[in-house]
């Protein structure tokens, strides 16, 4: 048992830490001892501080002995990815720009509820610059690698929480996504992740990119998603967009059964090509939940890409969070990120309203199919991971950087829906594949719950690479 505590769910470590027969601290040596053991391959930590993270344990240790544990949480380990502010810690958002001596004074809203429910924090995590981009390589911290075949990407912007996740490191890791970034890696790593509601989650401080960019939980089951959205879920006035605090636990209602749930299954979006295995996985995942007794129909939303509108808004927030760099500073952006940069100048405001009309139009229009489903079904990725390193898969047009590969995602950044992938199968190389979860705005629940029904069935989360 020992050797695979570091493996156990969080729901799992909490029956464990009542029952005595492990406690906070053996587990938090079980995942530092794992961690030890393969980061030199994957590269999916870019801070660690065992000090302090063992000074956490050993406090979690004594409430649990003492009977004063503060929740479910109390003592279980989570990783934070390296955009969101740990106070202590420095949060480099992997950026050579960014001064490593801080001051690191705050923690971030989620980082926060998390310390306050006793999780004990192994670390921070790669991501690509300034989270800007599907896959995690950064001039700062190298290239992250996946451990179903290392060969092969993790997915961005939280490639170092998906790795880790999916190699055993722990058992809970903060993701954010403004296009993609939470379901991007989960989809490639075999691990689950929820792009919460905007505002769900309060953000502080808010995203350069704006209001596309939401904080969400990475797990390995969707009860712990869960457990996490109970706890990151609480108020935090640093953030205006901040949804009302709804006090029901996500965790409520996961085991009901979802017999005649409305579910609309868009094979492609209208427009995405996808890769043949990807797309048989996906279908079988939607027959598993056919069988369910859910009622699925066969149909597109109804939309044309949406790519140029979120182009100009995701390039005129890196531009605006960037194009005032000093020249020194500057220099020290990823060529393809000041690329993105310099684009970025070019839009008027004009540009940026337009899309911004375009956005709510979109919005207006997903929240009128969504009133005759209850959750939309896609692919998360139309491709398996590829090689680590690159941008985008070798056969993709260049021109569109990271957006092209990733066409079921960032669609769901400009509506703001609330959106999960579920691990749903692998290829015959070995590669996860993700079902795409999307729910009606505000409705993250019923996203959770039919991500659980089918985590009943499959348990694909579950597996373990080999070799971890």
């Amino acid at each position: 048992m020992a050797n695979e505590l570091n493996w156990m769910t969080a729901q799992a470590l909490a029956k464990g830490f009542s029952a005595k027969k492990f406690s906070p601290t053996e587990v938090t040596k079980a995942c530092l001892a794992q961690i030890r053991a393969h980061e030199g391959t994957l590269n999916a930590m870019s801070h660690m501080d065992e000090d302090t993270t063992l000074a956490m344990a050993k406090a979690s240790t004594q409430r649990w002995s003492r009977g004063k544990h503060l929740g479910p949480l109390d003592g279980v380990p989570v990783l934070i990815k390296e955009i969101v502010l740990a106070k202590g810690w420095p949060t480099r958002r992997g950026s050579k720009t960014v001064d490593p001596k801080g001051p690191w004074e705050h923690d971030a809203p989620c980082v926060a509820r998390l310390r306050e429910a006793g999780c004990v924090f192994l670390g921070e995590t790669t991501t690509p610059e300034f989270g800007w981009k599907g896959v995690t390589d950064s001039l700062l911290t190298g290239i992250t690698r996946n451990p179903w075949d290392t060969t092969t990407t993790p997915g961005g912007s939280s490639g170092g929480s998906s790795a880790g996740l999916a190699a055993g490191y722990g058992p809970l890791a903060i993701g954010t996504d403004g296009g993609g970034s939470i379901r991007i890696p989960a989809g490639f790593t075999g691990t689950f992740g929820l792009k919460p509601s905007f505002g769900r989650v309060p953000a502080w401080p808010l995203s350069p990119f704006g209001t596309v960019a939401h904080v969400g939980p990475m797990t390995r089951t969707v009860t712990d998603a869960a457990l996490m959205m109970d706890a990151i879920t609480g108020p935090d006035n640093r953030d205006w967009h901040s949804l009302p605090f709804d006090g029901a636990g996500y965790t409520r209602n996961l085991k009901q059964n979802i017999k005649g749930l409305r579910i609309a299954f868009s094979p492609n979006l209208g427009y995405v090509d996808v890769d043949p295995e990807i797309a048989a996985l996906v279908e079988q995942a939607v027959k598993v939940l056919r069988k369910l007794g859910t009622k699925v129909t066969v149909i597109d939303p109804g939309f044309k890409d949406p790519v140029d509108c979120f182009r100009v808004l995701w390039w005129a927030g890196a531009n605006y969070a960037l194009g005032n760099l000093p020249p020194e500073k500057k220099a020290l952006l990823e060529p393809a990120l000041a690329d993105v940069v310099e684009q970025g100048n070019g839009f008027t405001s004009r540009d940026i309203f337009e899309a911004n009309r375009q956005r709510g139009q979109l919005g207006t229009q997903m929240r009128l199919f969504m009133e005759n489903y209850d959750v939309l079904l896609t692919p998360t990725l139309p491709v398996p991971a590829f090689e680590a390193g690159q941008l985008q898969p070798a056969s993709t047009d260049r021109s569109g950087k990271w957006v092209n590969w990733t066409p079921f995602t960032y669609p769901f950044n400009l509506t703001q829906q609330p959106a999960a992938s579920v691990p749903c199968g692998f290829t015959k190389a070995g590669l996860p594949a993700g079902l795409h979860v999307i729910g009606r705005m505000f409705d993250d629940r019923t996203v959770l719950k039919v991500c659980a029904a089918y985590e009943r069935e499959t348990e694909f989360g579950l597996m373990k690479p080999k070799g971890y």
